[in-house]
């Protein structure tokens, strides 16, 4: 018997999903799509099973997906992952670009924030003193005030 988070150690498709929270569904896709490094191993029965190092895999994957990487841009990703050394710099230029739009989506969210913050503001001192009854209203006949 191996012990668990050992390289020997073997999990069903269900225990993946549960780790990484993606659906069995996803992680048949992401198999049948290429992303993974490795091929997946299976029993004589034909199951899956996937090691620690999938998993781990895999957790990247998720972050880079949930972070807006292109589906193409992160099966480019695995593909150089799994030719082995030698295209770091290719790998690196990759991840570099996203990144980049991470930190662009990143600036463009904290401003959002700050033009919603701002509004809760106004709201909430409005609302706690009483007057928010019309505020902004755009059906009024001066068209209300942008509060």
């Amino acid at each position: 018997m191996t012990t668990p988070g050992t390289p020997a150690e073997s999990l069903g498709i269900g225990q993946v999903a549960d780790r990484t929270g993606l659906s069995v569904h996803a992680l048949r896709f992401y198999e049948r799509e290429g992303l993974l490094v490795g091929p997946v191993r299976r029993t004589s029965g034909g199951r899956r099973r996937y090691t620690a190092a999938d998993v781990d895999w895999l957790g990247i994957c998720v972050r880079l997906r949930e972070s807006g990487m292109p589906l193409a841009e992160l099966k480019r990703f695995a593909g150089l992952v799994r030719e082995g050394p030698g295209n770091e710099p290719e790998r690196l230029r990759l991840l570099d670009a996203h990144q980049r739009r991470v930190e662009e989506q990143i600036r463009a969210l904290e401003e959002c924030r700050s033009v919603i913050a701002r509004k809760v503001g106004i709201y909430a001192e409005h609302v706690a003193r009483g007057e928010a009854v019309g505020l902004w209203d755009p059906t009024a006949a001066a068209g209300g005030r942008p509060v």
